[in-house]
């Protein structure tokens, strides 16, 4: 009896011991959850007429900074969507006009904007990869930082237009592809520095770009090529002709500095496997200057295959260069970067 009320009471301390220890590991796990935010991240300052001011949260510093300046962003893509909602007369000009066509287009891809003027104000580790950070950016500061951008960046293109007679046309055709791909962002640009200040149009910036598009364009429609394929190569040439088309280059016969002749050669070895008639095509692409000198070239290895025979299986490598084309771009394909 004696031993039985001793067990009876090792149990019960036991129990106890068990209680009070989950008592203080829930009560450890409270005080652990209850960690207190930030009051500037629970009730974060609003963006005023002269500063913008964000928050983020990240796994660590660098994160939580980047994804406070996309939510940076996207107040201003707020501001534009405010802005431009409330024009609902849309006024003779080129400035207002391009805006009002654009507007819808900048708040999506107003997360594109580089916001390089800004200041981390606070910044928490809130516990183990968890960090959050208030930014704030103010609007002139901003607005002039986009400025410097852009003039650096016409700085730069127009030193690039100033060399194109060193090049040959085709290269001055890549050297005007670059160009309009370095500033595909800077209507988005100028409507967000027009959000920022009111008074700025940019309208030399939208001249400039006109000015661009059109050199590109003339450029581009006063360079004729010739295709020049031998006998096992015919069958290339329908698809190598309507991939020049489709960069806006004139194939025909031509003469001069603005003439490039695109000789194209197969070397063909016929195969069978598995029932296929294969076409193993070794072919050789390369392009000449008006003086007769290659100026790009390209090789390429491609097998056709056909159960219906060896012209089939030929005509299945010009399709498949076909699909080359489409998806790489003629450019590529003959060693050009157009």
């Amino acid at each position: 009896m004696k031993r039985r009320i001793k067990y009876i009471s090792i149990i019960t301390m036991l129990f106890g011991l068990f209680f009070l220890a989950g008592c203080t590991a829930q009560k450890e796990v409270e005080v652990a959850q209850k960690k207190v935010l930030p009051s500037w991240y629970v009730y974060p300052p609003q963006t005023t007429a002269s500063t913008l001011y964000a928050i983020g949260e990240g796994e660590d510093r660098d994160e939580a900074v980047k994804n406070a300046l996309n939510m940076m962003a996207s107040t201003l893509s707020v501001s534009i969507s405010s802005q431009f909602d409330s024009q609902k007369v849309v006024h003779e000009g080129l400035v207002n006009t391009h805006q009002s066509t654009v507007v819808s287009k900048t708040q999506s891809d107003v997360k594109k904007i580089r916001i390089s003027s800004y200041e981390v104000v606070e910044s928490y580790a809130l516990g183990f990869r968890n960090h959050i950070v208030l930014i704030k950016s103010q609007k002139q500061k901003l607005f002039l930082s986009l400025k410097n951008e852009l003039e650096q960046k016409f700085i730069l293109i127009d030193a690039q237009m100033k060399s194109l007679h060193l090049h040959h046309a085709l290269e001055q055709l890549n050297i005007y592809k670059k160009a309009k791909y370095e500033i595909k962002d800077v209507p988005d640009t100028l409507v967000v520095m027009n959000v920022l200040e009111s008074a700025y149009d940019g309208k030399e910036y939208l001249q400039k770009i006109d000015i661009l598009n059109t050199g590109y364009e003339k450029l581009a429609s006063s360079i004729t090529v010739a295709i020049e394929c031998d006998a096992e190569s015919k069958n290339l040439e329908a698809v190598i002709r309507e991939g020049f088309n489709s960069k806006g280059v004139q194939v025909k016969n031509g003469s001069g500095n603005m003439h490039f002749n695109i000789v194209v050669k197969s070397n063909i070895q016929k195969a069978f496997s598995y029932g296929f008639t294969l076409a193993r095509s070794a072919i050789e692409i390369s392009v000449q200057d008006y003086k007769g000198s290659v100026v790009a070239s390209n090789k390429l290895n491609i097998v056709g295959q056909s159960t219906q025979g060896y012209e089939i299986a030929k005509e299945s490598v010009a399709m498949k260069l076909d699909e080359m084309i489409k998806k790489e771009g003629i450019g590529k394909i003959t060693g050009l970067d157009l």
